[in-house]
């Protein structure tokens, strides 16, 4: 594969920064490749050999790890969470909190949270982090 170059790379970012700032808007390929200054094609693409992960992936992973937050506080019901994240389709936002998380948003939201209430929120987000790619159900190990 071709190598990105540095120009590239820093539109790329710009884009990713978007998903990261932005989650919650609607964004699409075709936004986030005018955002990078590219065509959505080339986008997709160069995203995903940076980044490892398609921008739509990336992009739900960001609103789930979110998503995990507000179901934590357990003042909002779990439709409510999906809007306020971005998400249009409470069956889709299910179906993928599911596949990352490995339970549904309703069961995430009724667990008790207690015991991480007292870790400082930067170390919860690095341990709380959605996986990706069907990661959920596996063990983890060596």
């Amino acid at each position: 594969m071709k190598r990105q170059s540095l120009d590239d790379l820093v539109r790329l970012r710009r884009a990713r920064d978007r998903m990261d700032r932005d989650y919650e808007q609607p964004l699409d390929v075709p936004a986030l490749a005018r955002e990078a200054l590219m065509s959505p094609g080339h986008f997709s693409r160069s995203f995903r050999a940076a980044y490892g992960e398609t921008p739509y992936s990336y992009l739900m992973t960001r609103r789930i790890e979110r998503a995990k937050a507000l179901l934590r506080r357990g003042d909002l019901t779990v439709t409510e969470v999906c809007f306020a994240v971005g998400c249009t389709s409470l069956g889709s936002f299910s179906s993928r909190f599911t596949e990352l998380v490995g339970e549904s948003p309703s069961a995430y939201r009724a667990r008790d949270h207690e015991d991480g209430a007292a870790i400082p929120a930067c170390i919860a987000k690095i341990h709380t982090r959605p996986v990706r790619n069907g990661e959920a159900g596996r063990p983890a190990g060596p």
